[in-house]
């Protein structure tokens, strides 16, 4: 006689997992599980440091030991804080390059494809690769800038020419060269973003700061003088004192307006970015 079997337990209805919402604060908390996880990033941001602490102890280090030789005139204009400062002149590729990868380096893995089907507004995305950016590199940089200043003035105090933060605009150019170089990786975010090719978004990069201002110089001066202010290295450079040029901006005049190249940029990288299939 066959043994009778208790009737099936009912089957517990699963419960029901709420759908989660894309929000800003998510997509920026997975924009910097990636900016963090890459170790690109890493390496970057040590070349950039090094490189403005370094250089700026050099220039001020051959600034001191040559000083005697100068003439009147340059002794006159001499700037120590500018001298501890010069490595922001190399810095700026590193960070720039940075801001490139940042967002063109998605496009050429095509990992974008899989950002933007997470996010499909798309602009969040951008948006979360700014912020993050921001906020990685501005500390960064502003505790590199105050490491450049301190260790250019020790070497300047061996030929008493150094000054102290509390110096006239010591301060305002040690924060603002750490501003500049900010807005300067921005500018290689949005360039990234709008080219959407790595390679293409440096070259661009190199030439907004490097190229175009130097052949700047060789054109007539009744040109160069009027046009050079407003080159985004002049412009920036206002701002830290590292502009070479007859008639600079105001600091915070210079820095606006390459805030406003960035604001530009970063607003034709959007629409592309909400317009155009990745």
């Amino acid at each position: 006689m066959s043994a009778v079997l208790p009737p099936a337990a009912a089957t517990p209805a699963l419960a029901r997992v709420p759908a989660l919402r894309v929000t800003q604060r998510r997509v920026l908390l997975s924009e910097f599980t990636k900016f963090r996880s890459l170790r690109s990033t890493m390496w970057t941001l040590l070349a950039a440091v090094v490189l403005m602490i370094g250089l700026g102890a050099l220039f001020s280090a051959a600034n001191a030991s040559q000083y005697h030789t100068r003439t009147a005139a340059a002794m006159a204009g001499f700037d120590p804080v500018t001298a501890s400062l010069n490595g922001v002149i190399f810095a700026v590729v590193a960070f720039g390059v940075l801001g490139v990868l940042l967002m063109g380096g998605e496009y050429s893995t095509g990992m974008i494809r899989s950002s933007l089907t997470a996010v499909p507004r798309r602009l969040p995305v951008l948006w979360g690769k700014l912020a993050v950016f921001a906020g990685s590199i501005f500390p960064v940089s502003l505790v590199a800038s105050f490491l450049s200043f301190f260790l250019g003035q020790a070497l300047l105090n061996s030929h008493h020419l150094g000054v102290s933060i509390t110096a006239h605009d010591a301060l305002r150019s040690v924060i603002g060269a750490a501003l500049y170089l900010t807005v300067a990786g921005l500018i290689g975010v949005a360039l990234g973003a709008l080219l959407r090719h790595t390679a293409a978004g440096i070259t661009t990069f190199a030439s907004l700061f490097f190229v175009i201002p130097l052949l700047a110089r060789w054109l007539p001066a009744s040109i160069s003088s009027h046009l050079g202010p407003y080159l985004p290295p002049n412009a920036g450079g206002a701002i830290w004192g590292g502009v070479d040029v007859p008639n600079p901006l105001s600091p915070w005049t210079g820095f606006a307006l390459v805030c406003g190249y960035a604001a530009v940029l970063i607003g034709a990288g959007a629409w592309r970015l909400r317009r155009s299939d990745a």
